[in-house]
C-alpha cells in the first residue's frame, strides 16, 4: 500500500513522519520549499495522485480547492482521508466533489506536534467512515490503534457539536489570553501557569486554524453566544456587588 500526504504544514509534516513508521509514504506540498522528512519522499502532484490512500492535511478554508484539484486525478479506487479539525463541512465537500468510486473516511487526529512530541500513544483520533467498504474502515481503525491511538468512533455532526465547546472554547480563550500579553511572574499560581500553557499550546498553531475552527464549525456561533452570555453574567454579578453596601472589614 502506498500512502500519500497532501499538505506539509506543521501538522502535515508531523503526521507524514508518523505514518512513515508503518507505510511507504510520499508527500506533496503546493508551495515549493525545501522540506526534509524522516522516511518520507517529497513528490510532485502527478505522483501523489497515484497513491492508494491520500491523507489531506491542509487548512479547512483551502479544502474545496484541494478536493477540486484531486477529484479528476486520483485513482478510481483510492481512499481519501481528511484530517480537518471540523467535520460537517469536510464531509459535505468530500461527498459532493469526489467521484462515487472513491472511498472516504473523515478523521480528526486530536493532537499535533506539541502534544505528540513524545509519541502519540494514548492520544485520541476521531473517525467516521463516510463511504467505504467495511473492511477498509476496520483496517484503518485497527491501524490507528496499532499506532497507540485511542480511536473515537462518532458522526461528524456529533464531533462538531462537542468540539465547539471543547477545542473551540480552548482556542478562543487561548487567543483572548494572548491578547492580554500575559507574562511569567514569580507570583504565578498553578492555575496561572496552566493558563500560560493554554496560550502556548493554542498560539503555536497557525492563526488560520483558529479562524477556520470558529468559522467552519456549524455550532461555533452558538458557542460564541454562550461565551459572551457567560462573560456578561459574571460582569453583571460584579456590578451588583459594587452597588451593594460593603460590610465592615
Amino acid at each position: 500500500m502506498k500512502v500519500g500526504v497532501y499538505g506539509l504544514g506543521r501538522f502535515g509534516r508531523f503526521w507524514a513522519e508518523q505514518l512513515a513508521l508503518r507505510f511507504p509514504v510520499v508527500a506533496y506540498n503546493r508551495s515549493k520549499r525545501d522540506i526534509e522528512l524522516k522516511g518520507v519522499d517529497i513528490v510532485e502532484f502527478e505522483y501523489l495522485v497515484t497513491c492508494d490512500v491520500i491523507f489531506i492535511c491542509t487548512a479547512i478554508s483551502s479544502l474545496r480547492e484541494v478536493l477540486t484539484r484531486l477529484a479528476p486525478s486520483v485513482r478510481k479506487d483510492a481512499l481519501i482521508i481528511d484530517t480537518c479539525s471540523v467535520k460537517v463541512y469536510p464531509k459535505r465537500l468530500m461527498q459532493d466533489l469526489l467521484p462515487e468510486s472513491v472511498s472516504i473516511i473523515a478523521t480528526h487526529p486530536m493532537f499535533g506536534p506539541d502534544s505528540g512530541k513524545d509519541g502519540v500513544q494514548g492520544l485520541p483520533i476521531m473517525m467516521d467512515p463516510l463511504r467505504c467498504p467495511q473492511e477498509t474502515s476496520v483496517y484503518w481503525s485497527e491501524t490507528f490503534r496499532s499506532m497507540g491511538l485511542e480511536v473515537l468512533h462518532m458522526s461528524c455532526d456529533q464531533h462538531d457539536r462537542e468540539a465547539a465547546y471543547s477545542q473551540g472554547v480552548t482556542h478562543f480563550v487561548g487567543r483572548m489570553l494572548d491578547e492580554l500579553k500575559l507574562q511569567k511572574t514569580q507570583l504565578a499560581t498553578v492555575g496561572y501557569i496552566k493558563l500560560l500553557e493554554i496560550v502556548e499550546q493554542t498560539c503555536n498553531d497557525p492563526l488560520q486554524l483558529f479562524l477556520d475552527l470558529q468559522r467552519y464549525n456549524p455550532y461555533a456561533q452558538q458557542m460564541h453566544s454562550d461565551l459572551n452570555s457567560a462573560i456578561s453574567t459574571i460582569l453583571a454579578l460584579l456590578t451588583r456587588m459594587d452597588d451593594a453596601p460593603m460590610e465592615d472589614l
